[in-house]
């Protein structure tokens, strides 16, 4: 087994990275201690070469500057205290925000998994586990690391592959007597199951007696269950050594972004942005008079009902968004930012062009809406707009990040947006939704889709209830059809309500 499969590996690896960075600290400071003959001359000469504001930033006083044969003077005392206090401040603060990052996310894949015990639909709290894997993921790394967040996404599941000779490997290395012994009777008891699975099954089948015996003692294991409980068990038993691994031996954590190799100059990215907010803008601008038009001025300009218009434009929009987000976020990582006009500019262009983007999300939203009014309401319809929504919450990441001129934290954030929009989604319970809104279309214009609410989960039972017995008939026999009693584990308030 490779070295860096162990945690002490990587904890010898971090050690001698940790003394080899306070021995350049400490040779940084005693370099600074000490000014070179000639040194102080060149840093009175010009600001480009170093001078003044180079000597104001790395601690040099204008008499150092002047004469460069005085020795600076070592820093007093209360000073490195005062230092020494703040850093112990910072990795307070820093443990302390680990600590909470790590149980929120782990309260976030708790929730998500309880949602199986609340809602009915198979699809959503199949969601619900995938978010929860993730979630279960950054709560055992805790902070960035250097791989990134697609590989955070899936850290725990890819390192239990690596986890397996990492535990065999321990398990050999302890080699103690206890364990041997522990060896010994596994051993005894393995091969006294291996006699009992052989020669059982042959005197059940020789003599009925002893079989109706047997029948008795053994209790009836349904092979499909037991492969079932058997997957189970390894796939589990994969995630959680998978996660000690990582918590044994963590990944190196991430710092901010690497300065980029080459960086977009203000000529040479300014004017399509700038080119992309004027088209937003007029395009929103027709927007607002198709708004205030209404359903006359669209079936005389598109020849289209406002319905028909609506869902014509959605799939658009939301291209639109997406592409637009990646632009900003390109933009925002490889633009120059070295002047105070360049940074105007970066906040100002991408303020301008995220805040539109903004708002074309919020049509696509509309638009939406106003087709499942005409059209009626399906969950597809719903997840999508609840995935439009998401986008526009990471629209608002995005402006943060450009007040800020940092996004690196934005790849995270948006995991965890998407997975507060799932809990969300599950807590406004979507097909009770979807049925409810559809019964409300019906009680207007007589129009109600039976066939597809048959196909939907008892979450929608309650929804039912204002509708006509006839219709009802329709429905709910469809719905309590096959409805088992569940076993402990399954076990779920909505089919229990509904038998």
């Amino acid at each position: 087994m490779p070295a860096a499969a162990t945690p002490g590996a990587r904890s010898d690896t971090a050690t001698s990275a940790a003394a080899k960075s306070d021995a350049d600290t400490n040779t940084a400071a005693s370099a600074s201690t000490e000014t070179p003959a000639g040194a102080g001359a060149n840093a009175g000469t010009s600001p480009g070469d170093g001078g003044p504001i180079a000597s104001a930033e790395f601690g040099a006083s204008p008499r150092e500057s002047v004469s460069p044969s005085v020795k600076p003077t070592p820093e007093p005392a209360a000073a490195t205290s005062r230092a020494a206090g703040g850093s112990s401040v910072v990795g307070v603060v820093q443990r302390v925000a680990l600590r909470w990052g790590r149980g929120w996310w782990v309260g976030v894949a708790l929730v998500l998994l309880g949602v199986g015990a609340v809602r009915a639909a198979g699809w959503l709290f199949a969601w619900c586990v995938i978010g929860a894997c993730v979630a279960g993921s950054f709560a055992v790394l805790g902070r960035r690391s250097t791989r990134g967040v697609w590989f955070d996404m899936i850290a725990v599941p890819v390192e239990s592959f690596v986890a397996v000779p990492w535990a065999f490997s321990g398990v050999r290395q302890a080699g103690t007597s206890e364990l041997s012994r522990v060896r010994r009777y596994g051993a005894s008891v393995a091969a006294t199951a291996a006699l009992l699975v052989v020669f059982v099954p042959l005197l059940g089948g020789a003599d009925a007696t002893f079989a109706t015996l047997l029948s008795g003692l053994v209790p009836e294991v349904d092979s499909a269950a037991a492969w079932e409980w058997l997957f189970m068990f390894a796939v589990l038993g994969m995630g959680a050594l998978g996660a000690l691994y990582l918590l044994a031996g963590p990944l190196p954590a991430a710092g901010d972004a690497g300065r980029p190799s080459r960086l977009w100059t203000r000529s040479e990215w300014a004017l399509p942005v700038a080119v992309l907010a004027v088209l937003f803008g007029v395009f929103l601008g027709g927007q607002f008079v198709a708004l205030f038009g209404g359903d006359d001025y669209v079936q005389r300009t598109a020849g289209l009902t406002y319905a028909e218009y609506a869902r014509s434009g959605f799939w658009q929009l939301s291209a639109v968004s997406i592409l637009a987000l990646a632009v900003i976020a390109a933009v925002l990582h490889f633009s120059a930012k070295d002047t105070a006009a360049d940074r105007l500019w970066v906040r100002v262009l991408l303020g301008v062009v995220s805040l539109l983007t903004l708002i074309i999300v919020v049509s696509a939203l509309g638009r939406m809406w106003t087709y499942q009014q005409a059209y009626g309401f399906t969950v597809l319809r719903l997840l999508v707009s609840m995935c439009e929504l998401w986008v526009g919450l990471l629209y608002v990441l995005m402006l943060v990040a450009i007040a800020r001129l940092r996004w690196s934290w934005v790849p995270r954030a948006a995991v965890g947006t998407a997975l507060a929009t799932l809990l969300a989604l599950a807590a406004i319970n979507p097909e009770y939704l979807v049925a409810e809104r559809n019964i409300a279309r019906w009680e207007q214009n007589g129009r109600l889709d039976a066939d597809y609410l048959t196909s939907l989960s008892p979450d929608i039972l309650p929804a039912l209830e204002g509708l006509p017995d006839p219709l009802r008939a329709q429905i709910e026999p469809s719905i309590r059809r096959g409805l088992d009693d569940d076993p402990w584990w399954a076990w779920n308030l909505s089919r229990s309500s509904a038998r």
